[in-house]
This record gives structure tokens, sequence and C-alpha cells, in this order.
């Protein structure tokens, strides 16, 4: 028998899904299934249920949150939507994309959602779960990892009650682990038409902007401060040395490989990047809850989505 004050666990069916609306409704926090991670989801309208977000994750004020969204009708009333925005939204909504863009002076959004910035980060998410939860809303959701911060982030609703268990109030289960396993990636739009990656993961950029643009990506410079999630240097932490690049491991290292070779656990034997994306965080939390006190890499190749993984493990080994 559960405690009372325990998470509630479950399904993700009509009836669930109904039940998770009703709790959002009531400002509560509720961890959702998407095709990234698992988002701790709340109203992002209400300044009391964000709060709850910062409070449950124990994560740092100056660091803002991804609206979600049902689509980029929805996200205009937020943010300055422009015809570039329009059509990359187009292109890659609903999927993997965040879109950073100049915030709204009307929106109505909880300040700690853009902590303080003047833009503010939206996806609309591809997953079936969260797009019936958001039909079924008139407000959007913020919702960042389902995690305590700065820790590994969660694929299965077993790894949100890991970590979270008794400081939220449901986890949707979705059945299966996430499809990407990596976070979004997250792209500001400039006023001077110039892009940058604030984060990488499941989408390709110079492709994206290739297809929607028929030219080569012109690169903004960054603006050297937070501007969205999964910038912190030290981040998805397992809470053991990690050490990247390893063909040999050291006895005291749980060994995460890549293609064909001894380990503890392999992300993917045939060497396909998206399986090794898919289980990155899924091999982290065996190896954090393993015996052995270290965590080993193998290399990962510095292209397409291993750009978006080797960014993970640096931020996990930092």
């Amino acid at each position: 028998m559960r405690d009372k004050n325990a998470t509630q666990l479950i399904t993700a069916d009509a009836e669930g899904i109904s039940l998770a609306a009703e709790t959002l409704r009531a400002g509560g926090l509720v961890a959702v299934p998407t095709e990234t991670v698992y988002g701790l989801a709340a109203r992002a309208d209400s300044a009391e249920a964000v709060e709850r977000i910062y409070r449950a994750k124990g994560r740092p004020g100056f660091n803002p949150l991804i609206v979600h969204v049902r689509d980029a009708e929805q996200a205009a009333r937020y943010v300055n939507f422009s015809e570039a925005a329009h059509r990359v939204a187009d292109k890659a909504w609903p999927g993997p994309l965040t879109l950073v863009l100049p915030l709204r002076e009307d929106a109505d959004l909880a300040p700690a959602v853009t902590a303080g910035l003047p833009t503010a980060a939206l996806r609309a998410p591809a997953h079936p779960v969260m797009r019936q939860l958001l039909d079924l809303l008139d407000f959007p959701l913020a919702a960042p990892s389902a995690n305590r911060s700065g820790f590994i982030s969660p694929t299965t609703a077993q790894h949100v009650l890991e970590s979270l268990d008794g400081k939220i109030d449901l986890v949707l289960d979705g059945g299966i682990p996430c499809e990407n396993g990596l976070e979004s990636t997250i792209l500001a739009i400039r006023p001077d038409g110039s892009w940058d990656e604030l984060r990488p993961g499941p989408i390709d950029l110079a492709q994206l902007h290739d297809d929607v643009f028929g030219e080569e990506m012109r690169r903004g410079t960054g603006q050297g401060s937070i501007e969205a999630p999964g910038q912190l240097t030290s981040h998805y932490a397992p809470g053991k040395p990690v050490r990247l690049n390893v063909t040999q491991p050291r006895p005291d290292e749980f060994m995460i490989g890549l293609g064909e070779m001894p380990c503890d656990v392999n992300l993917s034997a045939s060497g396909n990047l998206e399986e090794a994306a898919a289980g990155l965080y899924a091999a982290l939390h065996l190896a954090a809850a393993s015996a052995k006190s270290h965590i080993a890499f193998a290399p990962i190749a510095e292209k397409g989505i291993g750009k978006a993984i080797n960014d993970r493990l640096r931020r996990a080994s930092a």
C-alpha cells in the first residue's frame, strides 16, 4: 500500500489523462511522457503552480522553463511569432524543437516561466499523451524534465518516481520509454534572421534551415547568458564521476559502450546513434544505481544526434 502522501502513478489512458487535466486545472503537478523525456507539467499561467515546479525540482530561479502548446496559433498568444518562425513551425511542429522568441507584452504567463527574460521558449510536442492533455486544457503547460534539477532526465515513469515520488501529484505512465530519449533541440530565431542553437537535440538545425529556406543557415553569435533550459555547465549528473572517450575501463568504472565492445551496458551494438540517444538516460540510471563508484563512456562520434549526446555527456561529467 502506497503512503497517502506518495505520488499517484496512473495509466495514460483516457481516464488517466482526464484526471491529469483536472489536477493541472487545480494547480497541481503532473509528470507526462513526451517524445523527448518525461516533463513535469503545471499550468504556465499560474505563478503558484509554476513555483511548485521550482520547489519540487530544486531548480534555480534563473533557469527558464519551456512552455508546451498545441500549435503555432496558441504559441502566438505568448510570443511575437515572426514569418520565419511560422515557416519553421510548419515544418518541425509537432516535434522535438523548442523555439525561443520575443515575449509579447500581454503574454499571460507566470513571470517565473521566463525567469525575467524578454524571450520565451515554446514547443508543440508530438507525443499523443501530451497532445491529448493539451487538447483538454485552455492554458499552456510549463514542463521541464521530471527529475531533480541537474540530475539524469527521466525516460520512464519509474525514473520519475525515483527522483520525485512524494513531491508531485501524478505520473502519467506512457507504458514505454520515451522515443527520442534526449531533450528537444532549442533554437533562438533572432530579429536579424540569424539562428542560435541554444541546446542540441534530435533536430538537425542546418538541415531544417535548408529544408525551410533552401539556403545555408546564418548563425548568430549567442547571448552569453542562460536563455533556455539545458545550458548550465553541470547538468544531467548521475551522482558519480564520469569519464568520457574511454576504450579501456578501470575496475571501478561502470562501462557504457557503443558498437561491438565489452561493457556493462551497450547503447547500440550496431553503433546506431539514434538508438544510442534513445537509451542514453536509461543507461545512466543503471550506472548510477550500480555498485561501481565511477562511470565510463565509449567515444561518441560528433555527428548527427551524436552532437547532442556529447553535449549531455560533457555536462554530466562537469
